[in-house]
C-alpha cells in the first residue's frame, strides 16, 4: 500500500508540473519590420524571420535570449480590425529587446505576426507559452 501511495504522489506531482508548463500567459503583441539585425542578443547574426523582441515582462536581463515561445492571437485591442485573429499559432525565438515604452508583451517580426493576425490590427491580445 505504501508503494502505491508513493507512486500516486509522484504521478500527481508530474501532472501538476506539466500543467504549469503548458499554462498560457495572457499578453499583447505588436510587430516590427526588417531589417532584423543587429539584435540585442545576437548582434549581426541572421536568425531568420520567426523571431521576436521581448518586453521587460519577459526579458529578465537577457535571460530571454534564445527562448522559444508559442504565441496565439486571442482578440483585438482596438476598433480598427474587428476580427484580427487567424486560427493558428506561431513559434518564435527571442533575439532582441523591446525597450521601455514597448507597446506589447512581445514584439513579433512582421512575418510571425502575419501568421497569427491581420497586420492592419497593429496590436493584438495573445496567449503565449514557453
Amino acid at each position: 500500500m505504501a508503494m502505491k501511495m508513493s507512486n500516486l504522489i509522484v504521478l500527481v506531482g508530474v501532472i501538476v508540473g506539466l500543467l504549469a508548463v503548458v499554462t498560457a500567459v495572457p499578453g499583447t503583441a505588436t510587430y516590427y519590420t526588417p531589417p532584423y539585425v543587429p539584435s540585442s542578443c545576437y548582434g549581426f547574426q541572421d536568425n531568420g524571420v520567426m523571431i521576436a523582441a521581448a518586453s521587460d515582462a519577459i526579458w529578465n536581463n537577457r535571460a530571454a535570449c534564445g527562448r522559444r515561445y508559442s504565441v496565439r492571437c486571442t482578440g483585438r485591442t482596438n476598433l480598427g480590425v474587428l476580427q484580427p485573429c487567424r486560427p493558428s499559432s506561431v513559434t518564435v525565438t527571442i533575439v532582441d529587446y523591446c525597450p521601455p515604452g514597448c507597446r506589447g508583451t512581445i514584439d513579433l517580426s512582421q512575418e510571425a505576426f502575419a501568421m497569427i493576425a491581420d497586420p492592419n490590427a497593429g496590436k493584438i491580445q495573445i496567449e503565449y507559452t514557453q
